[in-house]
């Protein structure tokens, strides 16, 4: 058995050492950047040639004493790249003063456009594919978004509003258009399919803080969530779907949150039916931009044995999860809050205490 397991566990090394690393946005595309150099390259070997065509009286071709336009050429290529093999060479004044204030700077410049090419593909490049592979490997602690449409491009950027460090954020999705949305906002970013264990493997799932998938349609959202739980069977895992016989078997799949947009939109609705302000401030409590925020954490120690109602942090306690089953805040279990206990509450944004305090100041 245990022979069985270390087989398996080496295969999945394999595979994921067989996957193409992280990346991240750089702010050339690699084709425009040679282009760019190559084309700066030329400009200025043509400007030689034009010098020293316009100044081939001042050269003498040792050959045939004849200086052509292909000597010309000729003479420019080795004069830019220093061979000097001395048939053709500047014999007036004005030639040898045109290669010492002219050409050579532009030889220089060339030289350095190729030999900064060299650094940027060769070595600069290589060392950041180093780079991020290295912290492909060293991944710990970081959000894992499966899917880069509607729902998981908001998500990633909820996020970063929140404080959340896009570096420590890894989008999977098959689109290129969508990843390089996902590169633009600092995000690491990977091609491939989210429902293979090899692409879950690589970015090393199973010490993620937290999974969101987001694939588009429910049968691949929930096939993804039975793979992510099958490689990581102790990581968080919220899934959208959007049909409500879908939203079982997302659990049974082993997803810990359900988010049906359907649903919570038909929410909105009903709420903006019975007042004009409930459907404004439920989409308050679920963005960090507006005034107030609802959280979920762990109970602190200072917070053991108070109640629900009166949170020593100061903010309006509404539910407490204790053993998995949910308690609101008028029922005796939440009373006298217990060691272990997930926290639910209302928390004002710290936007609306910088305003509240603005405000304070003018009265």
């Amino acid at each position: 058995m245990a022979l069985g397991r270390k087989l398996e566990d080496n295969r999945r090394q394999v595979q994921a050492r067989r996957f193409q690393p992280l990346r991240r946005a750089v702010r050339v595309p690699v084709w425009a950047d040679v282009g760019i150099r190559l084309l700066a390259a030329l400009a200025l070997i043509m400007i030689v040639v034009l010098v020293h065509w316009s100044d081939r009286e001042g050269l003498v071709d040792n050959h045939d004493g004849v200086v052509s336009f292909l000597d010309v050429v000729y003479f420019t290529m080795i004069s830019i790249t220093t061979t000097g093999f001395g048939d053709i060479a500047p014999i007036s004044d004005r030639s040898r003063l045109i290669e010492a204030v002219i050409v050579t700077p532009i030889r220089f410049a060339v030289i350095f456009i190729f030999v900064g090419t060299a650094y940027n593909f060769i070595i600069k490049r290589s060392w950041e594919k180093f780079r991020m592979a290295r912290i492909q490997q060293q991944l710990e602690g970081h959000i894992v978004v499966l899917g880069f449409g509607v729902s998981g491009s908001e998500a990633v950027n909820e996020l970063i509003e929140r404080g959340t460090d896009p570096r420590n954020i890894v989008v999977i999705d098959p689109g290129e258009q969508r990843l390089a949305d996902a590169e633009a906002l600092g995000c690491n970013v990977m091609a491939g399919d989210a429902t293979r264990d090899e692409t879950l493997l690589a970015v090393h799932i199973a010490r993620a803080s937290t999974v969101l998938v987001s694939a588009g349609r429910d049968d691949t959202s929930i096939l993804i969530v039975l793979t992510v739980r099958h490689i990581a069977p102790n990581v968080p895992i919220s899934v959208v779907v959007r049909a409500d016989d879908n939203e079982l078997l997302a659990r049974q799949a082993g997803a810990d949150n359900v988010i049906n947009p359907v649903r919570f939109t038909g929410l909105l609705l009903a709420g903006s039916a019975e007042g004009t302000h409930v459907a404004d401030y439920l989409a308050d409590l679920a963005s960090i931009s507006g005034r107030v925020q609802l959280v979920e954490r762990h109970a602190g120690a200072e917070e053991i044995g108070s109640s629900l109602r009166d949170l020593p942090s100061g903010g309006i306690g509404l539910r407490l999860y204790r053993g998995g089953k949910p308690f609101g805040y008028w029922e005796p279990e939440a009373a006298r809050i217990e060691p272990g206990d997930m926290l639910v509450e209302i928390i004002p944004t710290e936007e609306s205490i910088r305003l509240r305090n603005g405000s304070n100041r003018e009265d």
